[in-house]
């Protein structure tokens, strides 16, 4: 059998799954949308979701204002996560990479730490900014230390850079908030990680950045393909590997530096996710990017839909429920699937 015919038969199977993987991230944003720890029946949620501005009911306004951007906020930022998390893994064949050991998490606390400290800065809507560019900044520092050589950047200086710089920013973090009280409070409502408090303005705020890494993250299929043979191979087949990783990098930047800021440090997603879409659809990035894509909203807004209904009236934060579960999850890949296949 050629290989034309082999990679037909494989995207006839491949491609209807994202066609249900889609249809079930419509249900589950509609199940975010209708289940909370405040009862709303049915026909109030469509009367809201038909009214839009024209009911100012109680119903109404917890419907459009708080649970429709929170939902719309699980779905991208989730998106952002699980691609973040495939990338970083195909670019570093690291199986263990995600935006946690890159210094993603710990830049942006940093950030949030010194606007609250040294600014004044309160509230998410505004630190959401500073956390932005703090997981930018550790990034572009972990990727510039483990290009300093003769190699460049190679796998293994990548992932001893990311936890050198995630080691000593979560230092200088932790001995800040230790004699200041605003920033310890902050940071606490920052890194639990949540979809909670997050209202339309950040939304909209992040909601570009991370639409635009989306696009542009789906044309790093066949690059990714290519490292994963070996930087020899890739250079053979014509790439330009410190350029791929680069650029890769950016979009990682993008990704994963707006959804820290926007959401906290959302734990799993992007640990996870990948290896779920490679366990489903094999090797090939061009299909473990998109499956990664809308698996890992999935995966959020079904953790934060469960972090709702089962504390209720009160929640557990997504960070929570993600941390709970994802680690036995993680445990079945390691045993079950296949962790090496990056």
């Amino acid at each position: 059998m050629s290989n034309s015919t082999h990679v037909t038969r494989r995207a006839s199977a491949l491609g209807p799954g994202l066609a249900v993987l889609f249809v079930a991230l419509a249900l589950v944003a509609f199940l975010s949308v209708t289940q909370g720890s405040r009862s709303i029946g049915l026909l109030e949620v469509l009367h809201a979701l038909g009214s839009l501005n024209s009911d100012v009911s109680t119903d109404s306004t917890v419907t459009l204002e708080l649970r429709v951007p929170r939902t719309l906020l699980g779905i991208v930022v989730g998106a952002a996560l699980g691609v973040a998390g495939a990338i970083l893994q195909g670019v570093t064949r690291n199986p263990l990479a995600d935006a946690g050991i890159m210094g993603i998490n710990s830049g942006a606390a940093v950030f949030v730490v010194f606007a609250v400290t040294v600014l004044g800065v309160r509230g998410a809507g505004v630190y959401v900014w500073f956390a932005f560019a703090g997981a930018i900044a550790a990034l572009v520092l972990v990727y510039a230390i483990a290009s300093l050589g003769r190699e460049g950047a190679t796998p293994v200086k990548l992932a001893l850079a990311g936890a050198a710089v995630t080691a000593g920013l979560a230092s200088v973090t932790a001995g800040i908030v230790m004699t200041n009280v605003d920033a310890l409070n902050e940071l606490r409502f920052w890194q639990v990680g949540s979809l909670a408090g997050r209202y339309a303005p950040i939304l909209t705020g992040v909601a570009p950045f991370l639409l635009l890494g989306l696009v542009a993250s789906l044309g790093f299929g066949r690059v990714l393909n290519g490292l994963a043979l070996g930087e020899d191979v890739a250079r053979g087949l014509g790439q330009h590997v410190t350029r791929t990783r680069a650029a890769a990098f950016a979009v990682v930047a993008v990704l994963a530096g707006a959804a820290t800021a926007a959401c906290g440090p959302i734990v799993f997603v992007g640990l996870v996710v990948p290896h779920a879409a490679r366990f489903i659809c094999g090797p090939d990035y061009r299909w473990i990017l998109p499956y990664s894509m809308l698996l890992a909203p999935i995966v959020l807004l079904l953790a934060d839909v469960l972090g709702r209904v089962v504390a209720a009236p009160d929640e557990l934060q997504v960070g929570v429920v993600l941390g709970v579960l994802g680690a036995p999850a993680f445990v079945g890949i390691v045993r079950y699937g296949r962790l090496s296949e990056v």
